[in-house]
């Protein structure tokens, strides 16, 4: 079960523990249905759903688990179709009347609806997909869905797409499952979105949403959210009213293209005498970014950068003074920030900046000790991160003539996935709704300019759509793409939602929203 402790959702703002408080709406629940009449003392909507909640804990945590057992990976073609079956069955489960896998170029979606006859209709994007992963860089195993305790976290579920983002999106669907158990219609209606390639920049995301029955029900919605954890282990909430775009892409250079160096690998002797197409990689790179080693060379590169506008910048400035420096260092494992910023110019930074990144080398021999060879060919794996108003097309045309203009016009540039930033406004529905969520649980949310992250929100807030979406959820996770991945299921610190918390957020949002 999730913590005794109040965790800020509806027991804790009524001052109960969670205990007396499952007691009494359950009680308050069986004297609706033994008399067939409302009585003073029946449970409300929210407390019955609530006690639900409650109740199907272990179903909502065996929920996860299996889920997590499946991993697809579009990267590696892994599950494909079971991926998009297996979320369209979730989809039907949680109420869904309609239910539909769409084909794509690539991997297919999920689009479905929940009519409820209510007058608000929102809209909600999950990704099935999760990032590939090496088991034996885990302390547990990647698809187990293991609970384990994790010291001033709380225990907590160890999977590949626990907190990216399957643990919140079980919340999500388990949240709806509470609804349809006690007997409640929900008081907005939903479609949902659901793509398997946002691993990989979603490059068919658009053949989903542009089909017309899924375009004119999105037509019909106030905002697009995405599930997420979005509280720190401090308790603390932030509202994002933007998102970074992103380029992924690789940089390969090959004696091939190069038409210099071997055409496959040869003794590491022959440097003497043959060109390297890893060195001309590396000589490459480094006109990408200046000699500080952070700022970005491509020419052009900031040309498009809109500065923060006056309401982000009063909003960063209202922000910053209650972010944690010390805590996120740690959480980071770092102890500087880029030229030893202070913490408000790293901050600022971090949401008004795009970079260029790169993710990963891959070349010749890596294997135990060594392996004297000089390499045919040679990869970079970057990706670019874009502000308004950069776009992602645009971003890799300047890259590509700035790779040329300086003679590395034969360096082959592979665009695998991409889309733009994006921008909601802080008086929007949805943000208003989000705010009003959080505050019901008794957390004063932080709005945020940008998050520096990246998800194809665009496709939502750009023409012709231009909803406002962001990202939504009680509940912590961490360890997103990298080892040991985790979601909270009950938390050490009362402040902070576990799973069961989690799920009340999206009631609370339901009803904010209606």
């Amino acid at each position: 079960m999730d913590s005794t402790h109040a965790d800020r959702s509806l027991e804790g703002r009524q001052g109960i523990d969670r205990r007396t408080f499952v007691h009494g709406a359950v009680a308050g629940a069986a004297l609706v249905a033994a008399d067939g009449v409302t009585s003073l003392f029946a449970a409300t909507p929210r407390e019955a759903i609530a006690a639900q909640i409650a109740a199907q804990h272990d179903a909502t945590v065996k929920m996860l688990r299996d889920w997590i057992a499946l991993p697809s990976i579009a990267a590696e073609n892994l599950n494909f179709p079971a991926g998009p079956e297996y979320m369209a069955r979730l989809a039907r489960e949680a109420g869904f009347q309609k239910v539909e896998i769409i084909p794509t170029a690539g991997k297919a979606g999920v689009f479905a609806t929940l009519d409820a006859g209510a007058a608000t209709t929102l809209g909600i994007y999950f990704m099935y997909d999760v990032k590939q992963f090496d088991p034996a860089e885990w302390s547990s195993p990647p698809l187990e869905g293991r609970i384990v305790d994790k010291p001033g976290v709380g225990k907590v579920m160890v999977g590949r797409g626990a907190t990216n983002t399957k643990g919140p999106q079980v919340a999500l669907l388990a949240a709806l499952h509470a609804f349809r158990a006690a007997g409640h219609t929900l008081p907005i209606n939903l479609v949902l979105v659901c793509e398997g390639e946002e691993e990989i920049g979603s490059p068919n995301f658009r053949e989903i949403v542009f089909k017309p029955e899924v375009e004119a029900a999105l037509r019909k919605c106030v905002g697009v959210i995405i599930p997420l954890g979005n509280q720190d282990l401090d308790g603390g909430v932030q509202i994002n009213l933007g998102a970074k775009g992103i380029v992924e892409l690789e940089l390969v250079s090959s004696g091939e293209t190069w038409g210099r160096g071997p055409a496959r690998d040869v003794h590491s002797s022959y440097a003497a005498q043959i060109d390297s197409p890893a060195w001309r990689l590396v000589q490459a790179l480094a006109t990408l970014k200046k000699a500080d080693g952070f700022t970005p060379a491509v020419d052009g590169f900031f040309d498009l950068v809109k500065p923060l506008s006056p309401e982000l910048k009063q909003i960063l400035a209202d922000a910053i003074p209650k972010r944690n420096e010390a805590a996120a260092k740690k959480a980071f494992g770092v102890k500087h920030w880029i030229a030893d910023e202070p913490w408000a110019e790293s901050l600022t930074r971090l949401v008004s900046q795009p970079t260029i990144n790169i993710e990963g080398l891959v070349g010749g021999y890596t294997g135990p000790g060594g392996k004297t060879i000089l390499p045919h060919r040679a990869v970079a794996k970057i990706d670019m991160r874009l502000v308004p108003d950069m776009t992602a097309k645009g971003t890799l045309a300047l890259l590509k003539a700035h790779l040329a203009k300086r003679g590395f016009g034969d360096i082959e540039v592979n665009m695998t996935g991409g889309y733009d930033p994006t921008q909601t406004p802080a008086d929007s529905r949805l943000v208003k709704a989000m705010a009003a969520a959080y505050r019901t649980n008794g957390i004063e949310p932080l709005l945020w300019p940008r998050l520096a992250g990246s998800w194809p929100g665009v496709t939502f807030t750009g023409a012709p759509l231009n909803l406002p979406a962001g990202q939504f959820g009680l509940g912590h996770g961490n360890g997103a793409h990298a080892p040991d991945e985790f979601w909270i299921v009950e938390a050490a610190n009362p402040k902070v939602s576990g799973m069961d918390g989690a799920a009340r957020s999206f009631v609370d949002l339901f009803y904010a929203l209606a």
